[in-house]
């Protein structure tokens, strides 16, 4: 049965979860092809094309570091799957919370393919995820950081509640004019304020 979010806080083991229209996993080792074509698709990475995947080892060097997070955490990004397909179907995205190191917040991605874009499954995933880290650690804010430009992302993190607490230069960004929101579940303290202002791509 789907979780919802009276009964979130009372579940401890998020590796395998699931919303109204989707499955979320923890990746399996059949899904490292699927997230690395999922990763190199061009159409993902319009706004930011220095994070497009190249090369598999990229893929398999960003899957070792969540499979960290799970087991130092209890949380991390998911492999994303249609319900409706059931398991094993293929893998349609990666969303989730994650505690970036030495950082004092969770960090919250999402990355769908295009092929279902558009349909609200974004703030889906990303609405039990931020539920999830609540669960987790809810002393620790919950932040999402993109471009400017990103219009579609900014709706995501908009439709999840989340507040803009900062807008300035990307540091690290190749392109000069590139401007980075941060959104945050809450109002960030002093420490936290400090680590966004020092926040490099």
């Amino acid at each position: 049965m789907p979780h919802d979010d009276a009964t979130l806080p009372g579940s401890r083991d998020w590796r395998s979860t699931r919303t109204e229209r989707l499955l979320l996993d923890a990746y399996g080792p059949g899904d490292l092809a699927a997230l690395a074509a999922l990763h190199a698709d061009a159409r993902v990475w319009g706004h930011y094309p220095r994070g497009r995947h190249t090369d598999v080892s990229r893929t398999a060097a960003m899957a070792a570091a969540d499979a960290a997070w799970w087991r130092r955490d209890g949380l991390a990004p998911w492999s994303v799957r249609l319900a409706d397909a059931g398991p094993g179907s293929p893998v349609v995205g990666r969303v989730g919370c994650s505690v970036p190191d030495g950082r004092p917040w969770w960090n919250l991605y999402y990355r769908l393919a295009p092929a279902v874009q558009g349909s609200g499954l974004a703030v889906e995933a990303a609405r039990h995820a931020l539920a999830a880290a609540h669960a987790v650690d809810p002393d620790r804010p919950v932040l999402a950081f993109l471009v400017e430009h990103n219009a579609g992302s900014r709706r995501t993190a908009e439709a999840l509640g989340l507040r803009l607490v900062h807008r300035g230069p990307d540091q690290g960004n190749p392109d000069p004019d590139a401007v980075r929101l941060v959104f945050l579940d809450r109002d960030p303290t002093d420490a936290v304020r400090a680590a966004i202002d020092g926040l490099r791509v």
